[in-house]
């Protein structure tokens, strides 16, 4: 068997395993896309054609949609040797019935009329679940989501804390708690009452995690109760943000659910970038300031995700250590091929299988969970075929099995799914 032929195979039967995918940014009430422009509004491709010379003029609110496609489509000439034109390449060809070998300017009315006839058909989102073998899908849910006329068996809920830890100094902030909790937050009391009330309803719609994502310097420190409210009256963010998020992970130990911790991303650092591109990382992170955090709360499972393949030797040894902190996926700027596959060597050949969240497709509409996936997989294949298969530690039987572990076993397990 040569080299070739061992991937494909093991890619063959990874492509096989149904996905449960722990985070997204998807939409239930709305989960496909009604046009090419919805596919081609994600922010990859806007940050891409921008950076590479496209005005962001194009992206206005009142230019029509066919004319915003054929604007980043004629620039895809300019990023076609990137993973995210990869994505969309396999969108085209899996979803849309294009043939050809390259996407050019002159096929951006084709695609745009194909997309609307097929992403108009009545069962559309069954035929995506169908294509991606697609069963579960978590969601990314602000805390007042009534979490209501979606099936919350297949669109799982994840309560998103962000806000409230971020922004509870605000008074929209407090005003929504009130009109979702029906308790005003003016102390800690009134606070743990509220939030208890959110986790309630979340865990009774069948939400399976917490999430939030936390700049480099985020420092979590137990809650001062005594302080709480002269920080909330001053707008005292940084003495504030840290115990808020402390008293959500004791909430995270009560109701049993995973705190997804996704670290290490700094807000708006290019102000001027298009909607959804202006966030970038830098080298201040690390887990070391967390490590109050899991050693109080070994009861909690940490899944964390890093922004930098320059981290993730910190993250495979923090997993390697302690019982409750899992890898989990391959964040945003790394989520290309070279960083998984560094990346995702590291981790499988260093921290216990059971505890490896393989990916997430961290999509915000269905049809990019299949190309991102089919990237994951081919890039899992490779590595179990050079580190487990041809070494002799693993038949090509049980490195699948493992593969399958990452891909759907551990998710299945952490998240009680």
């Amino acid at each position: 068997m040569t080299a070739d032929s061992l991937v494909a195979d093991l890619t063959s039967a990874l492509s096989n395993v149904p996905l449960i995918d722990p985070h997204s940014h998807i939409d239930p009430l709305a989960p496909v896309s009604k046009s090419l422009d919805d596919i081609l509004g994600y922010h990859y491709y806007t940050e891409l054609a921008h950076s590479a010379g496209m005005s962001q003029d194009a992206l206005k609110k009142d230019v029509p949609a066919r004319e915003r496609v054929r604007a980043i489509v004629a620039h895809m000439d300019r990023y076609d040797n990137t993973a995210q034109y990869g994505w969309f390449l396999d969108i085209a060809r899996t979803f849309l019935g294009f043939t050809g070998t390259r996407v050019t300017a002159a096929d951006a009315d084709a695609l745009f009329d194909a997309a609307a006839k097929t992403f108009g058909q009545s069962d559309w989102e069954k035929q995506v679940f169908q294509k991606t073998k697609l069963e579960k899908i978590f969601l990314t849910n602000e805390f007042d989501d009534p979490l209501e006329n979606f099936d919350t068996d297949v669109y799982v809920p994840c309560l998103r804390t962000d806000t409230l830890v971020f922004h509870l100094d605000k008074p929209e902030t407090r005003r929504r708690l009130l009109a979702c909790t029906g308790i005003e937050v003016t102390d800690a009391a009134s606070l743990r009452k509220a939030l208890a009330k959110l986790f309630l309803h979340f865990t009774r719609k069948g939400a399976k995690a917490c999430a939030i994502s936390l700049p480099p310097s985020f420092h979590p420190v137990p809650f001062d109760d005594e302080h709480f409210y002269e920080q909330m009256q001053f707008h005292d963010f940084h003495d504030l943000a840290p115990g808020v998020f402390w008293m959500i992970a004791e909430f995270c130990r009560e109701f049993r659910l995973p705190f997804d911790l996704m670290v290490g991303v700094n807000r708006r650092v290019y102000e001027k970038g298009v909607f959804q591109g202006q966030d970038l990382f830098d080298q201040r992170t690390s887990l070391i300031h967390y490590k109050e955090l899991f050693n109080a709360f070994p009861e909690v499972t940490f899944p964390v995700s890093v922004l930098t393949s320059a981290q993730n030797q910190e993250l495979v040894a923090y997993s390697w250590i302690f019982p409750n902190v899992l890898p989990s996926g391959h964040w945003w700027y790394s989520n290309t091929p070279p960083y998984i596959r560094k990346d995702l060597t590291e981790r499988v050949t260093a921290v216990p299988k059971t505890k490896l969240i393989g990916y997430y497709s961290d999509a915000y509409k269905l049809e990019f969970v299949l190309p991102k996936y089919g990237m994951y997989r081919r890039l899992l294949a490779g590595v179990l075929a050079d580190e487990f298969v041809r070494p002799g530690l693993l038949s090509e039987a049980d490195a699948v099995a493992l593969g399958t572990r990452l891909l759907r076993d551990n998710v299945k397990e952490v998240f009680k799914v």
